[in-house]
């Protein structure tokens, strides 16, 4: 697939496969929000939950480290001041 020529934003696809996960994630989402609990929250009464009890906190970012019902990680990273 190619994005059309007109979009300035990220394009991003994601595609469903049929195998199941058999490993660590070589690479994963980060999600920027404004309230790392509030989203976590959120996303847990959709079924996501927490690998990161804590926030991990490095500079002015601090981050939660989640997955999705099939064990996919991702991030919601608070950016900071």
């Amino acid at each position: 697939m190619v994005p059309p020529a007109s979009l300035e934003e990220p394009w991003f696809v994601l595609q469903e496969v049929a195998e199941p996960k058999s490993g660590k994630n070589r690479m994963h989402i980060d999600i920027h929000v404004t309230d790392l609990e509030a989203e976590a929250k959120r996303l847990e009464a959709l079924g996501a939950r927490r690998i990161s009890e804590d926030a991990v906190v490095q500079s002015t970012y601090s981050w939660l480290v989640m997955a999705d019902p099939e064990g996919n990680e991702f991030c919601l990273v608070h950016p900071g001041e």
